[in-house]
């Protein structure tokens, strides 16, 4: 019998058992291992300052040493919160943004109530209490799975009595199952077997407590959930405010030089020929016919310069929906462009105008730098939100910081997204392919 597995599903596989097997010898696994041994003492001794602080103010409260006992509590939590995302940053590499800095109030008193509403200090003592299981746990499991290994590994070069389990190995099998003092030389091999077992498993037993670690960190010592909220409304704030401007400063502009222009020019032209037929004793038909052609034409003029303003502001095929318009765009695409659409309820205006703007800008990029044989757009409503995906078989290597290059103008369509709380994500491997999907509310 042959068994024949998707292609898919072997590639799958075999990415599996590569990571399996890499992981021992990896220096994110080394990292991992020294980020849980360095911080197993920090924990202990800033669970010790704290539990000593807090019982001496809790004993003294009724008194202003025991208040200030809590306060050197709480913003020694806070410094000992500094520490650990110091050895995350320098060992793991983990970025944890500073909680909002600490700002007292004049006087002692100022001082002693602005430390004890202090959020992130008490964020900061909670996560320093919730280490010190954590550690136990990651010891119990993680740490002892890795000296378990070394333990089993190492067992032909101990003595048959040498060998010993802790930890959850000590837990799942019998006291002495793996170091009974049984010379045989196929009991030694089963010993050093079961240490290569443990050997490919303990990194990932570490990075299970090393992922519960880096999210408690990320909730409880980096930045209040409420103040990461008020900063991003800022930016976004900021950032359509600056939009606007430039854009009330490029239609300034454009009406400046073009538009008014022309119909300067226009009633120049008009006033020219009004002299003209007013004079009947030396009136010239056909200077007054070529000024009146010069005039319609000019007038023609500022009527189209007049549409593309009011183009770039609201687009027309936007009027008739977005399904309409994306498939004006798909259409009029020179790379073959397949559009899927999975609408149920129409966004607000300013979202169409957004995902609008995105899908032109997207695919003109693609059709001008991708070097693509073909190109999918794909918007469809979830929930509340509206997910519009664009795809390239193109030789990617988009980036939206590289400011000048092919590729600058997706950190304007970024800074659109977000500015009403969308999500705008790149995927643009150098050799391709290329997929960019925008999550926007539907009313914004």
């Amino acid at each position: 019998m042959v068994i024949v597995l998707p292609e898919d599903l072997e590639i799958r596989i075999r990415r599996i058992a590569h990571a399996i097997l890499r992981a021992p010898f990896t220096k994110q696994t080394w990292s991992e291992l020294l980020f849980f041994v360095v911080g197993a003492p920090l924990a202990a001794l800033g669970f010790a300052f704290i539990a000593l602080t807090m019982a001496a103010g809790v004993s003294l409260a009724v008194t202003f040493i025991g208040l200030a006992m809590l306060a050197l509590s709480i913003r020694g939590a806070r410094k000992i919160g500094g520490i650990h995302r110091a050895v995350a940053r320098g060992i793991l590499g983990e970025q944890i943004d500073e909680p909002d800095p600490f700002v007292a109030r004049p006087g002692f008193l100022g001082w002693l109530q602005s430390t004890l509403r202090d959020r992130a200090g008490w964020r900061a003592m909670a996560y320093a209490v919730i280490k010190v299981p954590l550690v136990f746990v990651g010891f119990f499991v993680a740490f002892a799975v890795w000296f378990d290994a070394f333990e089993f590994l190492t067992y032909p070069l101990q003595g048959a009595d040498s060998a010993g389990e802790i930890g959850v190995v000590r837990v799942l099998f019998p006291p002495g199952f793996f170091s009974v003092g049984d010379p045989r030389f196929l009991h030694g091999v089963a010993i050093f077997c079961g240490g290569v077992f443990l050997l490919f498993l303990a990194p990932w037993a570490v990075r299970a407590v090393v992922y519960v670690d880096r999210l408690l960190m990320r909730s409880l010592l980096g930045p209040d959930a409420v103040a990461v909220r008020v900063r991003s409304l800022e930016l976004a704030r900021a950032q359509t405010v600056d939009a606007s401007a430039a854009t009330l400063r490029r239609i300034e502009r454009d009406l400046h030089d073009g538009t008014q222009a022309q119909l300067v020019a226009l009633a120049m032209r008009l006033g020219m020929a009004k002299e003209k037929l007013d004079d009947a004793d030396h009136l010239d038909l056909d200077q007054v016919r070529e000024l009146v052609v010069d005039a319609h034409r000019g007038a023609k003029e500022a009527i189209t310069e007049l549409r593309d303003l009011a183009r770039g502001i609201h687009p027309p095929a936007l009027d008739t929906g977005l399904e309409g318009a994306l498939s004006t765009l798909a259409a009029r695409n020179t790379i073959p462009t397949e559009l899927t659409l999975e609408l149920k309820d129409r966004p607000t205006p300013a979202i169409e105008s957004i995902a609008y703007i995105c899908v032109a800008e997207l695919l003109a990029n693609v059709a001008q730098h991708a070097h693509a044989s073909r190109a999918s757009v794909t918007c469809a409503q979830h929930g509340r939100w509206l997910r519009v995906v664009v795809r390239d078989d193109g030789v990617g290597g988009a980036r939206p910081s590289r400011l000048g290059s092919s590729s600058s103008g997706l950190t304007g369509l970024s800074d659109r997204v977000r500015a009403v709380d969308g999500r705008f994500d790149i995927t643009s491997p150098p050799d391709g392919p290329t997929t960019i999907t925008v999550d926007l509310p539907l009313h914004a």
